[in-house]
Parts: C-alpha cells; sequence; structure tokens
C-alpha cells in the first residue's frame, strides 16, 4: 500500500531498508503536544480486546501471548492495558488456558492458537487492574455479551461499571 503523505510503500521491510532522512524536514517542524495522563487506578473495568499476538517476552525470549485492551467505561475511555501470557511453565499454560476458555475460545491444542487469534478480537470483558510495586498486572475475570446489538462500543460506556 502506498503511504499517502510521502508516496512510499508501506509493506514490512527490514530496519536497514528504511531510511529517515526523508522525515527530517517535518520533523523538525513538528510541535511537540505536551500530554498528562491520569494513571489508570487499580479496580474493574470493561474492555475490548483490539488485539492478540503471539510474541516472545524480552527477557526471557519464552513465547507469550500479547493482549490490548481497550478500555470502554466512560471516565477512561478508550485508554489501553496489556496483559501478557507467558508460557513458561504448566502453571502459565493454566493461567492461559483459563483466559482463553474465558474469553469463549476452547482448543483441544495449544497449537491451534495461531489459526483463532482472530476469535478473540472484539470480545467484550472485565477485568482487574492490580498494581504491586511497580509491576501492573490485568486479570481476565469474565466475557462481557452486551444485549444491545447497535454500536457495541458506546452500549458498554453505557453500562460500565463505576469507576474503580
Amino acid at each position: 500500500m502506498e503511504n499517502e503523505d510521502y508516496g512510499h510503500f508501506d509493506q514490512p521491510r527490514g530496519a536497514e531498508d528504511i531510511d529517515l532522512a526523508q522525515f527530517d524536514d517535518d520533523f523538525e517542524h513538528a510541535e511537540v503536544e505536551e500530554r498528562e495522563f491520569e494513571t489508570i487506578p487499580d479496580g474493574k473495568c470493561r474492555v475490548n480486546v483490539e488485539r492478540v499476538e503471539l510474541t516472545r517476552a524480552q527477557t526471557s525470549g519464552n513465547p507469550m501471548l500479547k493482549w490490548t485492551l481497550r478500555i470502554l467505561a466512560p471516565k477512561f475511555r478508550g485508554r489501553l492495558l496489556w496483559r501478557n501470557n507467558v508460557m513458561a511453565t504448566r502453571e502459565n499454560i493454566k493461567w492461559l488456558k483459563t483466559d482463553l476458555h474465558t474469553c469463549g475460545l476452547n482448543l483441544d491444542k495449544l497449537s491451534e492458537l495461531p489459526a483463532n487469534l482472530e476469535k478473540l478480537i472484539n470480545v467484550k470483558l472485565e477485568i482487574t487492574k492490580r498494581t504491586r510495586g511497580e509491576n501492573e498486572n490485568v486479570y481476565i475475570n469474565r466475557r462481557i455479551v452486551l444485549e444491545d446489538g447497535g454500536d457495541e462500543y458506546d452500549a458498554a460506556s453505557r453500562n460500565a461499571l463505576a469507576p474503580f
């Protein structure tokens, strides 16, 4: 696909093919927008599964399912949370299987997961966020089935849990 602003193709290539010099003028003149985000407090909230991907943990290199979750609740609507299921121990695999089951994805074999990742997209969930020290953890509580067949995003936000 051709990039409308710069006229180059955006198919994935290696980093060595990227020439950033073409952006130097725009970068020099771009204004920096100061942003301050309120920390999302611990508690329960409703989210939409925006993305799931199989990747590797940065430190251990173990396989990992990375979840990107978008908050549906009014106060923090649109903000993102992440959950990672690292696959290193039997206990990790048990938690992953439980999360997949909660999302309605029941697999006979974990090797079937890559072919079924799309089924997790747009699943609505109630999650709990907890912070211990510097670590933030997200736990999947239950799947939410919306009664309103219209705009799921708005319907979910109207019925969202009270903010934390």
